[in-house]
């Protein structure tokens, strides 16, 4: 690992230059495994951001003005770059946030494809026009870009946010000023090396290190910012949320889940076993569309529970840089106890613990957040547990009686992010557009969303979207223009 990184700190990225922090200061990146340093990165601040944002506000208008096809070559040149260098990407997110190596390498395609999309549809992003109100009057609706875009990504898919934020700003004609996440920042700031080979103007692309306090409010909270987008937890976007109307900026928040993973009788078992497991282990758990609560159909319950602790027993924890891991660390200390005590109350409760429960320790664990995947039955509707999100490798178990019953339980639920559904029953099917209140929803698969797609939620899974040409217009505004001679 040491290889691919730099051994001196890493700077702040403005108006195309590397710059030290105006607090001079610096935060060490852990790994989550082995507890060592990684590297160190600048600690930005108000000011940080100010110029950031000062070097993008004046890069918008050039960049606005270059053609749909300039910026799409743009941006298939920093796609060809990613993945030229994918293997040392993915080793850095493994590195730097406890991911296993192989689930690193598809979070490299992702983003890259991420990139593609956007390239693909700046010529894309098209308005209208309609009649008007006076003879020979035309009204033209035309999509224009909104200017400079603040974004604000997470650490458990450090590269494929920060991806999902830059490519559609700028391919619609904006220009951004991000901060990647604290704990795990390290991928997106190789990625801006590569973004400046691929030519990606001075100021069009600013990346601001540091924590929530001084560089994400101050980015919220400035006037020359017209959109924030931001993925991480629904009491942080809550907060932006609120900050943001200060300055009456648009708001893009994609958020926590609580996804419900319904199996019903007819389902292929097998499949939909493996399934839940991949659907609720990748990642250590620490993914918004992972599955929640998991609810069987009481005539497969017993069967299916068996072969859920099979699976969960032939997972391998380990070395994320391994290629026999199967799930690696969680992220930080706090994310581990966090885990542990919502796993402690709910047996408390009266859950049944199957498997797992207890921080790993012995060897490699000894040195990093290592928490055994945990399987829980006899799982209740008004456990906190369920209630919820637990973004951990904790999988809980409910027995239903029919397909009406997991729906009811499912929808009990203040999130509404990503949902899943086993059955070979097309009338249970067809149910799902009306009876299952979840943006996305996942029918006889594992999660993983396609950039092509759109990725959204409902009540406290967060505001817009991203993703898709509904994702792509987001970052753009509409102009009306009443065209008369």
């Amino acid at each position: 690992m040491t290889d691919t990184l730099q051994k001196t700190p890493y700077k702040i990225y403005i108006n195309g230059e590397w710059v030290e922090g105006a607090s001079g200061s610096h935060i060490g990146i852990i790994s989550p495994a082995t507890g060592k340093t990684l590297a160190h990165v600048s600690k930005g601040t108000k000011q940080d951001v100010e110029n950031a944002v000062k070097a993008a506000k004046a890069a918008f208008t050039a960049w606005s003005k270059k053609t749909a096809e300039e910026r799409a070559d743009i941006l298939y040149a920093f796609k060809a770059l990613i993945e030229k260098n994918a293997e040392k990407f993915a080793h850095i997110i493994s590195s730097e946030m406890g991911k296993p190596v192989k689930e690193a390498r598809i979070e490299v395609g992702f983003a890259t494809g991420l990139i593609r999309f956007a390239a693909e549809n700046t010529r894309r992003l098209e308005g209208d026009i309609v009649p008007g109100s006076r003879p020979g009057e035309k009204i033209l609706l035309e999509k224009i870009p909104h200017g400079v875009i603040g974004g604000i990504s997470a650490w458990n898919f450090p590269l494929a946010l920060f991806m999902r934020k830059v490519a559609p700003a700028l391919a619609a004609g904006n220009t951004i000023v991000i901060k990647p996440h604290e704990l795990a920042p390290l991928a997106a700031l190789e990625a801006t090396k590569l973004a400046e080979q691929a030519g990606i103007p001075a100021g069009v692309l600013n990346v601001v290190t540091g924590d929530g306090q001084e560089v994400g409010v101050p980015l919220v909270e400035s006037p020359d910012i017209s959109l924030i987008t931001m993925t991480g937890s629904t009491a942080t976007g809550k907060k932006i949320m609120a900050a943001a109307a200060n300055t009456l900026k648009e708001v893009r928040l994609e958020l926590g889940g609580k996804a419900p993973f319904i199996v019903m009788e007819d389902a292929d078992l097998e499949k939909a076993a493996t399934a839940a497991i991949t659907a609720r282990f990748t990642n250590a758990g620490q993914v918004c569309t992972s599955n929640e609560r998991t609810y069987i159909h009481a005539a497969i319950y017993d069967k299916f529970v068996e072969l859920v602790k099979q699976k969960v027993a032939a997972l391998k924890v380990g070395n994320p840089l391994e290629d026999t891991t199967d799930m690696g660390p969680k992220v930080s200390q706090q994310e581990l106890e966090k885990v542990h005590a919502m796993v402690e109350k709910a047996v408390a409760e009266g859950a049944k613990l199957e498997t797992g429960g207890k921080r790993l320790t012995g060897g490699l664990y000894d040195h990093g957040h290592f928490y055994a995947p945990t399987v829980l039955t006899n799982v209740k509707e008004a456990m906190e547990i369920v209630q919820n999100e637990v973004f951990g490798p904790v999988m809980l178990l409910t027995k239903v009686t029919d397909y009406d019953d997991a729906l009811r339980q499912a929808n009990d639920c203040r999130y509404g992010l990503s949902a899943y559904v086993f059955t070979q029953d097309l009338k249970r099917i067809m149910r799902i557009s009306s009876d299952l209140h979840f943006g996305e929803v996942y029918v006889n698969r594992e999660g993983g969303e396609a950039p092509q797609g759109f990725h959204h939620g409902y009540k406290d899974s967060g505001l817009g979207g991203e993703d898709g040409k509904y994702g792509l217009e987001a970052y753009v505004q509409t102009k009306t223009i009443y065209l008369n001679a």
